[in-house]
């Protein structure tokens, strides 16, 4: 698993190598894509959760479609739990909130696009980079329901993961 960055000369530490080589590794990166739909992972952009798995864990086909299991199924988690407590609290709720780190006027924007383009916004904002679960909560706000929510917010992060995997492997022979 970590032969790539040991030959590359990196210095992994002791604790982190024995557990990315533990079969908790997984879980770990679970909890990192839950935490990611659910707009909390702070310490790291999304686009590189997956090249950097693939790169730790090994560049096979076999690997990336795990890791893009993992990357769906987790960050489909994290989405609906928001999309809960959004439609639970509401949001002034959220907006009161200092683990909610979107501004009340990029709410208002991503409440517009939902307005204007309905459900289809979420997959599609899945998909881009920088706008991924922003339509989270104005989905959450909506009439939207559960299910409905979580096959469009799978779809969209299997798009944007699958593309991100896609990138790694055409990408990285050329660097």
């Amino acid at each position: 698993m970590l032969s790539l960055l040991l030959q590359a000369n990196f210095e992994v530490p002791s604790m982190l190598h024995d557990l990315l080589d533990s079969e908790f590794a997984f879980l770990l990166l679970l909890g990192i894509f839950v935490l990611e739909g659910a707009m909390l992972m702070y310490f790291m952009p999304s686009e590189l959760v997956v090249p950097g798995a693939i790169f730790v864990f090994g560049a096979t086909v076999e690997m990336a479609i795990l890791i893009i299991g993992i990357a769906v199924l987790g960050a489909t988690i994290g989405q609906f739990v928001l999309f809960m407590v959004a439609k639970r609290g509401g949001r002034e709720y959220l907006l009161r909130k200092r683990w909610f780190r979107i501004s009340e006027e990029r709410l208002d924007k991503f409440d517009g696009w939902f307005d204007r383009w309905g459900p289809i916004v979420v997959p599609v904002s899945n998909t881009l980079p920088f706008t991924r679960g922003m339509l989270t909560v104005p989905a959450g706000l909506s009439e939207m329901r559960p299910r409905e929510f979580i096959a469009l917010s799978a779809l969209g992060t299997l798009s944007f993961e699958t593309l991100l995997a896609l990138l790694y492997f055409v990408v990285l022979p050329y660097l």
